[in-house]
């Protein structure tokens, strides 16, 4: 490709409303332009990484043993009715009415889709398993699109659905996707890790991520360095202290605390360390039989609540944040003072973390404004609480493997498997007959892979102040070449038209820079788009019969024959 022929949109500067390194840098390199809030259209430079991106996974799949198919994007509500997603899903799913007043939705994602297909055609064990999956746009109506293309409302996805006649099938194939996925990410190039997590709203059991490692990433991943345990924080089980509670050795007392209802500023009032210190959550239940339960759900100073994990326990499952009024009414006090040590238990469940359960002579709130409580114990001042793990891990936790300690890392989701089992299957009646004749339901596999925010979670790992630093696997053009004075030296030109068609009957993706612009224009345009290598073809190094080398994150640039250019590019992009 010559820049002549292309249509090339960089920029100088970033819109002022671009908010992470990788939404800046795509627009300003011209990948991507903003066509409404989270919507966006890839120009040709940025469709190229998208395509190479899209290929790499495609040819996985298929070696995998996937089928691919394509699904229609609007859907009829009438299958998500019969799921019973379509209420729950919320305003991200975006509903539609067509010209005869039948419902419709633009499809997030693909699992009523897919299982009414199966459940149409599959009857017998024989034709089990089957793994079909689709790369396509998919539409979520987020409140507030932003990051570019890391969290827009219109993006590319690839998302497959697996089908086995048992438990034990779908667990080889969630095997055989988790090693897929790996190859696919390592293919592309980047540094990643796979991470257990929560199945979320698409449900099941087995689940893990892939997330792309980078500082700018939304979610906190805990690993230990020792071992292969990774997890999400929000899955990342907090284990219980080996050391047995303390006895009690001071009497409960009331101090005041005016104004100090933050832990952090209790314990400096105090003199005290921020671990000493029991933080309450004023947390409602409501049941579907209408039964309410108020509770308090009591975390260390220094530890943060896991919603995730609190909402598994059963007895104030599903729970919201208790307001100001409901805290007074059950406990007589505002916020920022309340604690567990003189609740009445017949309308006050207390949940207290594992760290917390094994805490004496702590200090709480004394549900008195302005008033805590210094030397609270259990048993003696408060009643035994149901003990559960519901707080965040933190680095330097004992992994849960017992390999070693716990470190956090930043990353960005790019990729989720899920064991599904039967939910959609079962409220579908996806169901087949086995050996012996009788219907069953299928399980089901889900294995997702965010195409587009591929592109973006590539950037915001590989990137500096220049611009883009892509994997030359889906950089846009592996090599540029850079002729100074191709419009005015018929040597220079010679020698780029030369090497150009050298490369591209090699097969490498080349892109020469033919424009009459300035040097430093063309240097700035190549390294702002993330080309991995750049050949510079001058007079004075023809003269000597070299050009200039240099790999986009190298600091500086190496004369190299003309006559081996070609193998050096080869064995480097060989190597990459």
């Amino acid at each position: 490709m010559r820049t002549s022929q292309f249509f090339f949109t960089t920029l100088k500067e970033a819109p002022a409303d671009a908010e992470v390194i990788s939404q800046k840098m795509m627009l300003r390199a011209g990948y991507i332009k903003r066509v409404a809030a989270g919507i966006y259209t890839w120009m040709p430079l940025g469709l190229r990484v998208l395509r190479k991106v899209e290929n790499i996974v495609r040819e996985e799949m298929n070696n995998a043993g996937a089928l691919e198919l394509l699904m229609p994007a609007v859907q009829p509500f009438e299958l998500w009715e019969e799921s019973g997603r379509g209420p729950a899903y919320g305003p991200e799913l975006l509903r539609f009415k067509d010209r005869h007043q039948r419902n419709f939705v633009i499809g997030p994602t693909h699992e009523e889709v897919i299982t009414d297909v199966v459940r149409r055609d599959v009857k017998s064990y024989r034709q089990l398993p089957i793994h079909l999956y689709q790369i396509q746009s998919k539409f979520r109506d987020e409140i507030r699109p932003r990051f570019g293309v890391m969290r827009g409302r219109e993006f590319l996805m690839k998302d497959g659905y697996s089908f086995h006649s048992s438990f034990d099938d779908l667990k080889r194939e969630y095997g055989n996707m988790y090693d897929t996925y790996s190859r696919i990410f390592t293919r592309l190039g980047l540094k990643f890790r796979a991470v257990a997590a929560d199945t979320g709203s698409i449900g099941g059991t087995g689940s893990h991520e892939f997330h792309v490692l980078a500082d700018s990433g939304e979610d906190d991943i805990a690993y230990c360095p020792t071992s292969d345990y990774a997890a999400n924080i929000e899955l990342a089980e907090a284990l219980a202290s080996s050391a047995p509670r303390g006895a009690a050795s001071q009497a409960i007392t009331k101090v005041a605390t005016p104004g100090k209802t933050a832990c952090a500023d209790v314990a400096e009032f105090l003199g005290m360390p921020l671990e000493t210190i029991v933080k309450s959550i004023a947390v409602m239940s409501e049941k579907e039989d209408g039964n309410k339960v108020f509770a308090l759900l009591l975390l260390r100073g220094d530890h943060e609540l896991n919603e995730i994990k609190a909402s598994k326990i059963a007895a104030i499952t599903p729970f919201r944040f208790a307001t100001e009024n409901e805290v007074e009414e059950h406990l007589g006090c505002k916020p920022g003072y309340i604690g567990p040590a003189t609740v009445d238990r017949k309308k006050v469940a207390i949940f207290a973390d594992r760290s917390v359960a094994t805490m004496s002579d702590f200090v709480c709130g004394a549900n008195e404004a302005g008033f805590h409580l210094t030397g609270v114990n259990f048993g003696r001042d408060v009643a035994e609480p149901e003990v559960a793990d519901m707080r965040n891990v933190v680095a330097g936790d004992l992994s849960p493997d017992g390999q070693g300690k716990l470190d956090i890392l930043r990353g960005i989701e790019v990729g989720h498997i899920f064991q599904l089992r039967t939910k959609y299957a079962k409220a579908l009646n996806c169901a087949f007959l086995d050996e012996q004749g009788k219907s069953q339901i299928m399980e089901m596999g889900c294995y997702g892979i965010g195409v587009s925010r591929i592109v973006g979670a590539a950037i915001e790992q590989g990137n500096d102040e220049k611009g883009i630093i892509l994997p030359p696997s889906i950089a846009p053009f592996a090599v540029c070449i850079v002729p100074m004075g191709y419009q005015k030296s018929e040597a220079v030109k010679a020698a780029a038209d030369q090497l150009y068609a050298d490369l591209k009957k090699a097969g490498i993706d080349v892109v020469l820079d033919d424009r009459n612009e300035r040097p430093g224009v063309m240097f700035a345009d190549m390294e702002l788009i993330g080309i991995p290598h750049r050949v510079v073809i001058g007079e004075r190094g023809l003269k000597e019969g070299q050009f200039e080398y240099k790999g986009r994150a190298e600091a500086e640039p190496t004369m190299v024959a003309q006559t081996e250019i070609l193998a050096l590019l080869q064995g480097k992009l060989c190597a990459g």
